[in-house]
């Protein structure tokens, strides 16, 4: 009876150190590899040629390589095959030899003549979601493979509720969440976040995705944990431990890198004075990518070889500051300025008494990568009135630098 009668059979093959044979190294071999090579098989790759990314792997020791044609015999030893030439006779004489030897073998050519095919595979904490159609005649990569998205996006992000059995660890997650764009948090992140019974949540991280929290969830605003002036990290602090030790799972939301001027190495120290668990999940920082998302490229060819992130939240003045600005003065290349909106005039003051041309081009992007997101362009020489007529307010990334000039919405001056 023909094999396209009867639905494929689904199976997990443990490749660890076994021998699998690819035929071809063109873009189907690009494709599978890393698969196999992450499942720990023995690849060797028969094929005259390969592209630039296959034959890498083959120069960093990854794959085998013979450089030729192929011939009968090459599946003798092998567990499973992968045939992908553009020669359809040296395929079908492959497929042939796959059969005799009793190797499962896919064709990229000719799933009706392979005895095996590869699923539309996605990842999600420690479960792969394979996905196959029914039979041959019927297959549809591209609803497979959307299929395939759409569980592994469900898991990742906690629409798909797959509850655990397993007891989980309690302990605390410092999550970064990007800039503010909600989709801009990592998948990571946002799948922790969806498991969290405890969310403290700074004002500056996605503040949308947490009306998607289911209602057990308790939400923290950590900017109205009471604390006296000087003590609200401490605060903070001290609320991921008491949560944590009640034996929940807490997820620290935090805007852009928790390691980013976000603070979080000391709450990770604090976590781990008190024998909390902490998991650092980082994030995108605001200082590449809310220039990005405002057509402002930190570097580029030509312009900018290198890029500064600093604080500006104390002035240059100010004996708490640990900014060299006399050197970043003398610098050529870009200098992004956080936290420093109500600085930037004596910023600018300073970059200019210490070299940097007063012409220099600046922009401030305020609520980047938001729906609220606006770019106001000025000069060295003009920032400091400029933010006053244009009301410009925090949060804001400043971008100073001839990189400024690069992207095609520079318009010196003008919001």
């Amino acid at each position: 009876m023909p094999m396209a009668e009867h639905p494929a059979y689904p199976v997990g093959l443990r490749l660890t150190g076994r021998r699998v044979v690819v035929l071809g190294g063109g873009q189907v071999a690009q494709r599978r590899l890393p698969a196999l090579l992450a499942a720990g098989a023995d690849i060797l790759l028969v094929s005259p040629s390969a592209t630039p990314s296959v034959e890498a792997m083959a120069d960093a020791g990854e794959i085998i390589w013979e450089r030729r044609p192929y011939a009968d015999g090459d599946l003798a030893e092998a567990w499973y095959a992968l045939i992908a030439t553009s020669d359809p006779d040296a395929n079908a004489a492959a497929s042939a030899e796959a059969d005799r030897h009793r190797v499962w073998c896919v064709r990229s050519d000719d799933a009706d003549a392979a005895t095996a095919w590869t699923p539309a595979t996605g990842h999600s904490e420690g479960v792969t979601v394979a996905v196959l159609t029914t039979s041959a005649s019927g297959r549809d990569p591209r609803r497979t493979a959307a299929i395939r998205d759409a569980v592994v996006e469900g898991l990742r992000d906690g629409t798909l509720v797959a509850p655990q059995h397993r007891t989980r660890t309690p302990g605390v997650a410092l999550v970064g969440g990007g800039p503010g764009d909600p989709d801009l948090i990592t998948v990571r992140g946002r799948r922790l976040l969806a498991e969290a019974d405890v969310v403290i949540a700074d004002r500056l991280g996605p503040r949308d995705l947490l009306a998607e929290l289911p209602p057990h969830v308790e939400v923290i605003d950590a900017a109205k944990i009471p604390y006296g002036r000087f003590m609200a990290q401490e605060a903070i602090n001290n609320a991921l431990i008491e949560h944590a030790k009640q034996g929940k799972s807490v997820v620290r939301l935090k805007g852009g890198d928790p390691f980013v001027f976000g603070r979080g190495m000391e709450e990770a120290q604090a976590l781990a004075e008190a024998g909390i668990p902490c998991t650092v999940v980082p994030g995108i920082s605001s200082s590449i990518s809310v220039p990005g998302a405002a057509g402002i490229p930190v570097t580029h060819r030509g312009v900018a070889h290198e890029f500064t992130v600093v604080s500006g939240h104390v002035a240059p003045d100010d004996a708490r500051s640990l900014v060299d600005w006399p050197a970043l003065a003398k610098a050529r290349g870009t200098l992004v300025v956080l936290m420093g909106v109500d600085k930037i005039g004596r910023i600018a003051e300073t970059l200019i008494a210490h070299g940097r041309p007063a012409d220099t081009p600046v922009a401030l992007v305020q609520e980047g990568t938001t729906a609220a997101q606006r770019r106001v362009d000025a000069t060295l020489a003009t920032v400091a009135e400029t933010v006053v007529a244009q009301d410009v307010r925090p949060p804001a990334v400043i971008v100073i630098g001839e990189v400024v000039r690069v992207g095609p919405q520079s318009t010196p001056d003008q919001p």
